[in-house]
């Protein structure tokens, strides 16, 4: 397993992230305990959850069934950097949702609750709380990092405006700020690359990909259909994704088969060689594809290799004239 700092800290997480958003819902708690002692056992020891995760709302479904495992035993959770996440509504209350301090304070206490653990080591705000004042926002934070209930906080599904606002208003009250933020980015959604990517890094925030393969287009759903086998389908993002680019997923497969890899992995190892990124969530649904994840650490992708992958998925750029984050300017 390849290892790095999470954004600017000091913390080691592995270049896999585990996500669990299966575990409970399409995955069951005796696979998912599987999965992460099989996690344990490559190396990987960043996992992502939030409270919100499994089939019914307020019940942290995942959230308990990644507790039951941490009561196992073994140094399972000494050895698990643990990730989980803040914003979505946990019932039908008016303060069952967002980033007031009143319900930080009431969703950390139930996350704890179901994780069996006494403090969380990265705590995230699943989307930005437009009604909220940062002042309020970090101060709810800075109490829960005073108690030992966080160590770390991030972001998720942030504008580069949303973490700039976020880092200034934490410098001005001297207060580390957030280390990462979990943006949707793969080789068909490069939106981040104009603000968020570049924000982040001047920040010293570390990005964390999620859906990675772009809902299952870019693990090779062509060559599935030939053979017969089954395709992850369904969801709007896949079938959207797949019907616009269908051209271009055509010629990635077949440059994958010219360098012998599955589009899986070339997608994954594509994203572990952007600048900023700390490494993609990887969501296995059994133990047996959690192995193969693996191969993407192998791959190496050359110049020539990187170029033909921006000319099948270009960048995002409104004039097409300068590099991110300067791509609006003449």
């Amino acid at each position: 397993m390849e290892y790095t700092r999470l954004g600017r800290s000091g913390l080691t997480v592995s270049r896999l992230v585990l996500g669990t958003m299966n575990f409970g819902s399409r995955t069951s708690e005796e696979d998912s305990h599987a999965i992460m002692d099989r996690a344990h056992e490559h190396g990987i020891n960043f996992f992502d959850t939030a409270d919100v995760y499994g089939e019914q709302q307020g019940e942290g479904t995942t959230e308990a069934i990644i507790g039951r495992w941490f009561a196992r035993g073994g140094g399972r959770r000494d050895r698990t950097v643990l990730g989980t996440k803040v914003f979505l509504p946990t019932g039908d209350g008016p303060n069952e949702n967002g980033l007031s301090a009143l319900h930080i304070r009431r969703a950390v206490d139930a996350s704890l609750r179901r994780l069996r653990t006494d403090h969380i080591d990265l705590y995230q705000m699943h989307h930005i709380d437009r009604n909220t004042p940062w002042d309020e926002i970090w101060e709810a934070f800075s109490v829960l990092h005073r108690q030992g209930k966080v160590l770390y906080f991030g972001s998720s599904n942030f504008a580069g405006w949303h973490i700039a606002q976020a880092q200034e208003a934490a410098r001005s009250r001297h207060f580390l700020g957030l280390v990462s933020e979990q943006s949707i980015y793969n080789l068909m959604s490069r939106w981040v690359e104009l603000e968020v990517l570049p924000a982040a890094q001047q920040y010293g925030v570390g990005v964390i990909p999620y859906s990675p393969l772009h809902g299952g287009v870019l693990s090779g759903v062509l060559r599935k259909q030939r053979e017969g086998g089954a395709v992850r389908s369904g969801s709007g993002l896949w079938a959207a994704a797949f019907a616009e680019q269908r051209e271009s997923v055509e010629a990635y497969e077949k440059l994958c088969a010219d360098l012998g890899e599955d589009p899986a992995h070339v997608g994954l190892a594509w994203l572990l060689a952007q600048d900023g990124v700390t490494g993609p969530i990887i969501g296995p649904r059994t133990a047996e594809q959690l192995d193969g994840s693996l191969r993407a650490l192998r791959i190496t992708l050359d110049d020539d290799t990187l170029a033909m992958l921006d000319e099948l998925f270009p960048p995002p750029a409104p004039n097409g004239a300068k590099p991110a984050p300067e791509a609006y300017a003449w």
